[in-house]
Formats: C-alpha cells, sequence, structure tokens
C-alpha cells in the first residue's frame, strides 16, 4: 500500500490530505501557520506504519469540493470523496459513518448519534470519536452538538465549528 499527501485550501489554514490507494485517509488541519512542520507528517505516518510521499495536485478534487462548500453549497463529501477508514477503528468508525450521514444544515446530539450507532448510553464514545476523527471537515463533526442544542467544542477550536454550523444555517 502506498501512501501519498497533498494540502488542500480551508479558511482555517491549508489541510493535510492523505491518500492510500482505497482513498481519503486522514484530512487535518493543522495547528502551525505552515501545515508542512515535519510533527504532522510523522504523525501520520506513525499511526500508517509508512511515510507517505508528496503527491502535489493529488488534493486538487477535494479542494475544488471545500471550495464548494465553504461559498455554501451543500456538499455531501461521503459520496464525492472515496473514504480509507483504516485509521477509524470499533465504536468510533461506527459512529463517524454514522455522522457521515447527517445532512447539510441540521445537527444531532451526541446522545442521537449514539443510538442510531446502535449503542445508546454511548454519547460520550460519540465525542471521543469526534475528537479524534481523522477526517476533519469533511466527516462533518461538527453536526454534533450538545443535547442542549449548543455547539460544544470542536479540539481546540469552537470558533470553527461555529463557523461550520453558521455556513451550513444560511
Amino acid at each position: 500500500m502506498t501512501f501519498r499527501y497533498d494540502f488542500a485550501p480551508t479558511p482555517f489554514g491549508d489541510a493535510l490530505a492523505v491518500f492510500s490507494d482505497e482513498g481519503i485517509v486522514r484530512f487535518d488541519l493543522s495547528e502551525s501557520e505552515d501545515p508542512s512542520v515535519p510533527w504532522l507528517l510523522e504523525g501520520v505516518a506513525r499511526e500508517l506504519g509508512a511515510i507517505p510521499e508528496p503527491d502535489p495536485g493529488a488534493a486538487d478534487e477535494l479542494s475544488r469540493l471545500l471550495g464548494s462548500y465553504f461559498e455554501g453549497e451543500p456538499v455531501h463529501f461521503a459520496d464525492r470523496v472515496e473514504f480509507d477508514w483504516r485509521l477509524a477503528h470499533g465504536f468510533s468508525l461506527t459512529a463517524l459513518q454514522t455522522i457521515s450521514t447527517i445532512e447539510w444544515g441540521e445537527t444531532m446530539s451526541y446522545g442521537e448519534v449514539a443510538v442510531l450507532a446502535g449503542h445508546p448510553g454511548a454519547a460520550r464514545a460519540v465525542g471521543t470519536a469526534c475528537r479524534l476523527t481523522p477526517f476533519s471537515i469533511i466527516v462533518p463533526v461538527h453536526r454534533v452538538v450538545r443535547s442542549d442544542g449548543s455547539p460544544g467544542h470542536y479540539g481546540a477550536h469552537p470558533d470553527r465549528k461555529r463557523f461550520l454550523l453558521d455556513l451550513e444555517a444560511r
């Protein structure tokens, strides 16, 4: 299995897109101004057990989809992008695949996702799956909110979650 990477622009900065032969395997927003910082790629390489090779242009189609998304077009990434789910396991995988079905502009609570994923009472585990998702933005974990309807966190960036929810509410 070979892995390759490219970068895709977002309003939050360029994101690292890592692809396998089966599809996108990781999509990460960097905490750094420079998304090519070695530690980001090193972390992905550790997870994959292989070093992804640079492949300029590999994320061109994803970049076009992201551009449409951020212009306010309801893009359902799961219909347009092949996902390689190898970095999600067990209930996290089930939860993330369930979250992928949440439609543009809609939200679900962590508990509702747990029920749909077949594990009522696993709301905290849904939160963990959201926090650890290998697919920022393109698996819409931002659409999972607290039971009172408040957004909750989005890693260390609740402002990003609010931005995404507001974008989809327009």
